[in-house]
């Protein structure tokens, strides 16, 4: 085995939640989930017959650097 090669097996990245990203934003949860519904931010649905929207942090950054408050 080459001791030189990585683990094959990426870390998981922490995906924020509606919440947290209102939080950040200073914002309410309501506002970040008309951005989703109208496409401004990029989230996606995870858990059983996905509720759950979960966003990216680079996402959430681009949606930041388009959107300069």
């Amino acid at each position: 085995m080459n001791p030189t090669k990585t683990n094959s097996r990426a870390t998981p990245r922490k995906l924020l939640t509606v919440k947290e990203v209102a939080a950040l934003d200073n914002c309410s949860e309501k506002t970040v989930r008309r951005a989703i519904t109208a496409g401004l931010l990029l989230a996606m649905r995870v858990g059983p017959g996905g509720r759950l929207l979960r966003i990216d942090p680079a996402a959430h950054a681009a949606y930041r650097q388009a959107n300069v408050w």
